[in-house]
């Protein structure tokens, strides 16, 4: 095993240990918790959640960052719902538009960034804004929902799939397309080349430059993949809701995303990370959500539950690097 893995590992056990401890500890003040209904949900948004960690994953590992993936959410689950109930458009053509979109907001991000030289803070924290107005704009600030004409197409979200030896415990649809996005995500990120070049991007843009590394290509790719899985989650999230409201649909979801990317091993400094972590990340953070519901602790606290857990989470980082390099510190005066 390679040094550079073995941080990434101690973290992602870490953050494993700290889930079985807190699943633990609810479990114990309220065995409702482990009810096959609870985990079922808990299963659903974890895996809804997880795809949009993913996404962001991979321009943390860059060195990057993107606050406008619950806007890209709104927008894409708002115009879904405007192509199909109002537009009359078929399935298929409607999907493959909404994810066109996707793709091609994370391409104009790239654009941005690599073309221009813009802060990708800068960039899509606009994004955030505007694909937010032209959300509310193409459905005229109106909530809309699928209705029973799509419950087919709804199966993708709420769908369950009995597997074998489970016990008769039934999994959410979205649980296997996250495991294969998660897949896809895994073996791209620490099984190819191209993999590679996204971490070594982040460990230091300018060596990975002068190393033949084409970093514009591979910013771009992290943008674009950010956006479409952004894409394929608010396509998801407008079907498990079944009614969109698009002053609300995905909205500071980025700040789920991005804590779970950061409890799952990803530093916000670039070039760490590892898709693995992230779904621990966002079960984490999801079981919390659950925990603070089902023990009764006001819901107003959530969001400062997840800024302590960001906080906590870069803070870690942080006193982990200043630690490492006062070893390597200690070691090379030991060996001069």
């Amino acid at each position: 095993m390679q040094r550079s893995d073995i941080g990434p590992m101690k973290k992602t056990l870490g953050i494993l240990a700290l889930l079985f401890v807190v699943c633990a500890f609810t479990a114990i003040y309220n065995p409702k918790f482990l009810s096959a209904y609870n985990v079922l949900n808990t299963l659903r948004w974890t895996s809804l959640f997880g795809i949009v960690g993913i996404g962001v994953s991979l321009v943390i590992i860059t060195g990057g960052i993107d606050l406008s993936i619950g806007s890209v959410i709104g927008l894409v689950g708002s115009t879904l719902a405007v192509l199909l109930t109002q537009k009359h458009w078929g399935v298929p053509a409607a999907l493959c538009a909404v994810l066109a979109l996707s793709a091609a907001i994370g391409l104009f991000h790239g654009l941005l960034i690599t073309r221009l030289g813009l802060q990708p803070f800068v960039v899509t924290l606009c994004g955030l804004l505007l694909y937010r107005g032209i959300a509310r704009y193409v459905t005229d600030d109106q909530s809309l929902g699928f209705g029973s004409d799509y419950e087919g197409l709804r199966v993708l979200a709420i769908g369950k799939v009995a597997v074998p030896l489970s016990g008769g415990f039934q999994f959410p649809v979205p649980f296997f397309i996250t495991g294969a996005i998660a897949i896809l995500a895994g073996l791209f990120l620490h099984q190819t080349i191209y993999g590679r070049y996204l971490l070594a991007l982040g460990r230091n843009e300018l060596a990975a430059k002068y190393s033949g590394i084409d970093t514009a290509k591979m910013k771009l790719l992290a943008y674009l993949a950010c956006s479409l899985l952004a894409g394929i989650a608010g396509i998801l999230f407008a079907l498990d809701l079944n009614s969109i409201q698009p002053s609300g649909l995905g909205e500071f979801y980025e700040l789920y995303a991005i804590a779970a990317a950061v409890l799952g091993g990803c530093s916000l400094r670039g070039g760490e990370g590892s898709i693995l972590g992230v779904l621990i990340g966002t079960a984490l953070l999801r079981v919390l959500y659950n925990a603070i519901n089902i023990l009764n602790i006001p819901t107003h606290l959530e969001f400062a539950i997840i800024g302590a857990v960001i906080l906590s989470g870069v803070v870690a980082d942080e006193a982990v690097k200043r630690f490492s390099a006062r070893r390597r510190a200690v070691r090379a005066a030991a060996q001069a």
